[in-house]
């Protein structure tokens, strides 16, 4: 690659990237796309929600995507000790998409990024970006390719969609711990040919292992199906030998899934990741935002990913093409609040997800169908829609309805005795 100019360059080719990428060109601006890896490449992330199809559309990926046949999903089920709890999008309190697809995120992410290309958006595989100088608003970027070639990219403006790469936090010290605990997941692919068993795969099934440790189940329509356990570190040291045979040890000790994947073939070998919670001080800077899981990544259970990271490009990408219109932008009140807005409702959720508060309300016998509508516009990732209470406090919401079930069930049980 040659050094060049552009008016905004892009770090990562992931949904982040890609749909900043796309909504700056065709605002008429020229763009370049820098990705670290080789596509495709493996990435977790595989259960998408409703709220991410707004962004896609805008940035026109849908045709491209739905062109690949993925697995439709229209809702998710909780399961608990047999119990099952269920929702359904198009039962969500928020007007909106109410489905979406399951996808191997390879696959997915490779759809996009052809997709930019064919935009005319040059995407530059293997190439690392190793360092970063400004100038006011604008900047060069040092890259080498993978044949070790630097090169430089001028920019106006960085869009950071670099996911677990986080780049520009990295090389100016942004990173912050984040709040949440740190957790592991052990999971594969795994050849689904009882899938019938489970009368299920137009959905994600999340099952309640033990307290603080859940798995996931997520059929994608090649008859293939994603299975990982998650928890914390500890609770994996319980079992010996090597990650292929604690998976199949958690696979048999769990009755929900030890009839349906007991032997099934292994796509690939069980793989681990760990330690995913960050976080950094700001998402923004003179001359760059960042964007997607380079602001903050919380946690797989509620599939919060993709959402974070199509709608934080989503909306940056229309700051960026304000900011090169010479037009001005108040980066706190209309991108790091509104993303702080999300991002805290997530965390609410992951948190009493965790602490067992969820469970309370999942599998309440008598749920109040108002209420599972406005929890259902979360899990569908419209957690920008201040109209729903269970968005706009979502905090105090959660824990008061929890309250109530207690004391619902203290009272029936007052009665029985």
């Amino acid at each position: 690659m040659k050094n060049i100019k552009t008016d905004v360059l892009v770090i990562g080719a992931g949904p982040a990237g890609t749909v900043a990428a796309s909504i700056i060109k065709q605002a008429g601006y020229s763009v370049v796309i820098v990705e670290k890896l080789k596509f495709p490449r493996f990435v977790i992330g595989e259960s998408l929600l409703p709220r991410c199809m707004e962004a896609l559309q805008e940035a026109g990926f849908l045709d491209a995507v739905k062109a690949r046949g993925f697995q439709e999903k229209f809702g998710a089920k909780f399961v608990k000790d047999g119990m099952i709890c269920d929702y359904f999008f198009a039962d969500q309190f928020t007007k909106g998409w109410d489905w979406t697809w399951q996808v191997p995120r390879a696959e997915f992410d490779q759809i996009l990024a052809n997709c930019c290309e064919e935009m005319g958006i040059p995407v530059n595989y293997e190439t690392e970006v190793t360092g970063i100088s400004f100038s006011g608003s604008d900047s060069v970027t040092s890259v080498k390719d993978a044949d070790g070639n630097y090169s430089t990219i001028e920019a106006r403006y960085i869009v950071d969609g670099s996911g677990y790469g986080r780049v520009i936090p990295k090389l100016f010290n942004l990173d912050r711990p984040s709040s949440l605990p740190s957790r592991k997941a052990l999971f594969a692919h795994l050849r689904d040919d009882k899938r019938l068993l489970a009368h299920e795969p137009n959905r994600i099934t999340i099952v309640t292992h033990q307290p603080g440790v859940w798995i996931w189940v997520i059929p994608f329509s090649s008859g293939i199906t994603s299975v990982g356990y998650v928890g914390d570190p500890s609770f994996f040291e319980e079992f010996p030998g090597s990650d292929a045979d604690v998976f199949d040890a958690l696979i048999k000790k769990e009755p929900y899934l030890s009839e349906r994947f007991s032997g099934a073939e292994k796509i690939f070998e069980p793989r681990v990741l760990q330690s995913w919670s960050s976080t950094t001080e700001k998402f923004y800077g003179e001359g760059f935002v960042l964007t997607g899981n380079v602001t903050e990544f919380l946690d797989p259970v509620f599939s919060s990913g993709v959402t974070l990271a199509s709608v934080s490009s989503q909306l940056a990408a229309h700051l960026v093409v304000r900011k090169l219109q010479g037009g001005e932008v108040d980066w706190d009140k209309e991108y790091m609040d509104i993303m702080m807005q999300g991002v805290n409702t997530f965390r609410t959720y992951v948190n009493c997800w965790y602490d067992g508060t969820l469970d309370k309300i999942f599998f309440a016998r008598e749920p109040q169908l108002d209420i599972k509508k406005m929890i259902c516009s979360v899990l569908a990732g419209y957690v920008w829609d201040l109209e729903n209470p269970f968005v706009k406090d979502h905090f105090h919401q959660v824990k008061k309805l929890a309250r109530i079930l207690d004391m619902k069930q203290m009272m029936e049980e007052k009665g029985k005795s």
